[in-house]
């Protein structure tokens, strides 16, 4: 048997007993500190490089970067993202709810609205749905199987870039948005479900008392970056003039021929208004993650 006792300590009594001093070096990261200075570098690289680039008059972008147009359509941008993401959320839920419907018509349904979605490319749903007055002419409500027409309107009345612009990006991000809400949903125990059935509740107050209020933890993250991704993709808005920002500085650039210009002034914006959610959504999930 092998003899675990503590080793014998030279000494007198009171050096014995004395606790020993040890000097602890930490871990020295050579790589990280490394990795650091490269990317520090990079970064100051690209930002002298922009900055003395002879080809790029800065003057251009500070005279443009408040201007009126520009403004408006920054507004024009934030209306279109903030209303794509609420119809995009409300069709997200619905569509997530009948995809975990123990109907197979409906969870089927459910799941040919998310592939189809998900499938096909944005630019393309943007593009075919603000062309959607080239093969109808009008939208109308009547007696199926008959002619008689109870209301009609022209679809080049309605469609407007702003409504077609909504309409895609609505479409395009619940496609991505109902995949996250059915994991949200799905992540919420069985339990809880016989909880809800045990106090007398039915499927749909269980679900909107119960179920939700849980799975907003699980969903903020990945809603607060789907938020992000829509207001980056309302740029692609532009090639049916939407009247978002990204169209209003091409349209001025076409004008003074100075498009880098315009692009950067498009860019600052862009990523004032992206550090600005990020900051929100950090603050409002860790407040949600402390109840």
């Amino acid at each position: 048997m092998t003899d675990t006792a503590a080793p014998r300590v030279n000494g007198t009594p009171e050096q014995a007993t004395r606790p020993i001093k040890l000097n602890v070096v930490p871990v020295r990261h050579y790589g990280r500190a490394i990795l650091a200075i490269v990317s520090a570098y990079a970064l100051f690289s690209v930002v002298v490089g922009l900055w003395t680039n002879p080809n790029i008059e800065w003057p251009i972008v500070g005279e443009f970067l408040f201007s009126p147009s520009i403004l408006t359509g920054l507004g024009s941008t934030l209306k279109i993202s903030a209303v794509s993401m609420v119809v995009a959320l409300v069709l997200a839920v619905i569509i997530a709810v009948m995809r975990i419907s123990p109907s197979r018509i409906v969870s089927g349904f459910a799941a040919a609205y998310v592939f189809l979605f998900r499938g096909v490319p944005m630019i393309v749903l943007l593009i075919f749905v603000g062309n959607l007055g080239l093969f109808f002419k009008e939208f109308s409500l009547g007696v199926p199987f008959t002619d008689v027409a109870l209301w009609s309107v022209p679809v080049k009345d309605v469609m407007t870039p702003f409504l077609a612009s909504v309409i895609g990006l609505s479409l395009a991000g619940s496609g991505y948005m109902a995949e996250i809400v059915r994991g949200g949903l799905l992540s919420i125990g069985r339990g809880q479900h016989e909880a809800a059935k045990a106090l007398g509740l039915n499927g749909n107050q269980a679900l909107r008392y119960i179920v939700l209020p849980q799975a907003l933890k699980v969903l903020l993250p990945p809603m607060g970056n789907e938020l992000i991704s829509m207001l980056k993709a309302s740029a692609v808005v532009s090639v049916i003039a939407g009247g978002d920002l990204l169209t209003v500085a091409l349209g001025i650039s076409s004008v003074n021929f100075r498009t880098i210009e315009l692009l950067i002034v498009a860019t600052i914006w862009y990523l004032i208004v992206i550090t600005i959610l990020t900051i929100a959504q950090y603050f409002v999930e860790k407040r949600t993650a402390e109840r």
